[in-house]
């Protein structure tokens, strides 16, 4: 089977890594990329997606750029990736063109052009895809799903309770999730657990393959959580090993090694837990369906949300091999 996908980034070391695992998956047509605000500025972005693309040796991908910060929120980058969102690698500028239309406007563009469904990747804040079921909602039958990185069933690393991605711009998470288009949550669950051996990432970045070499880069840069006692700050020197992002697209193309439930999930947006993805897994009704006590007052609470399929265990070997194995194509 062949997935027609348009990836939705913020490049961003883990989302560099989802790219190379994009254009090299034979199951994977990548239509489109589009960039926003998240892990780094906009223009960092978009210029790390072309350096990666020319590194992978793809074909003229189409690339626009969107949305420069969240709906309601200023621009907070994240900490974890580098002064220049790609872990430093110092990876040469790209001479490729950037679309000149706005990612909204691409993104409608190649959906209503279409002849098939196309799936979302979203791997950044959900700014554009917020922006563009808001402006343009005729698309919506046109995307298959939206497969996006973000949130959690248990903890946050933005906050105790929220991840980057939905805590960067929670309104935009929020109009996604109540769209209505058919969504899937690879949240922090899954998110942390798929990760390379040292020596896999050694030998990639001794290898012949540029992309091997990038890859390698990337892996070696602390990224997620490893610190040793909880509340310290990782260990900056220390290995990391994530393939973060590129766990999604896994999940795309082997949704076997997942246990996967479908459940209904909502935003917080306010308090100490805006941002919060708060998944229902109660195996009955709770007091709040049964007394309207939901929150801002929506009868039946929780349980009234649009059920998503959520990802929430991993056979993170398997995707560990798939993501080597994969990439090992690539120049």
């Amino acid at each position: 089977m062949t997935y027609r996908v348009l990836l939705d980034v913020d490049t961003g070391v883990d989302d560099a890594l989802a790219i190379l695992f994009a254009v090299a998956h034979p199951q994977i047509e990548l239509v489109g990329i589009t960039c926003v605000a998240g892990n780094t500025s906009l223009e960092n972005v978009v210029a790390n997606t072309l350096k990666v693309l020319d590194t992978a040796g793809a074909p003229p991908v189409p690339v626009a750029a969107g949305a420069r910060r969240p709906l309601i929120e200023p621009v907070r980058s994240s900490h974890v990736h580098g002064a220049d969102g790609l872990g430093d690698t110092g990876l040469p500028a790209s001479d490729r063109p950037v679309d000149p239309r706005h990612a909204v406007d691409f993104t409608r563009d190649i959906l209503l052009a279409s002849d098939e469904p196309v799936t979302i990747v979203a791997l950044a804040p959900q700014t554009n895809l917020a922006l563009l079921l808001r402006q343009c909602p005729e698309v919506a039958p046109k995307i298959e799903r939206i497969l996006f990185m973000g949130g959690s069933a248990s903890g946050g690393n933005a906050t105790p309770v929220a991840e980057f991605n939905v805590w960067h711009d929670p309104e935009a998470a929020a109009i996604v999730l109540d769209s209505g288009v058919p969504a899937f949550m690879y949240g922090l669950d899954v998110f942390n657990q798929v990760s390379i051996e040292e020596s896999d990432a050694a030998a990639l970045l001794a290898g012949s393959s540029a992309s091997g070499r990038l890859a390698g880069a990337l892996l070696q840069h602390q990224m997620a959580d490893e610190a040793e006692h909880p509340g310290e700050e990782p260990d900056p020197q220390a290995y990391g090993g994530h393939i973060g992002d590129a766990g999604a697209l896994c999940a795309l193309v082997d949704p076997g090694a997942l246990r996967i439930e479908h459940r209904p999930v909502r935003v917080d947006l306010a308090g100490f837990g805006r941002g919060q993805t708060i998944v229902d897994r109660r195996g009955r009704i709770g007091e709040d369906t049964v007394h309207g006590s939901g929150a801002g007052g929506a009868t039946g609470g929780i349980a009234a949300a649009v059920p998503i399929d959520v990802a929430l265990d991993v056979d993170a070997p398997r995707y560990a091999r798939l993501f080597l194995d994969t990439i090992a194509v690539l120049p």
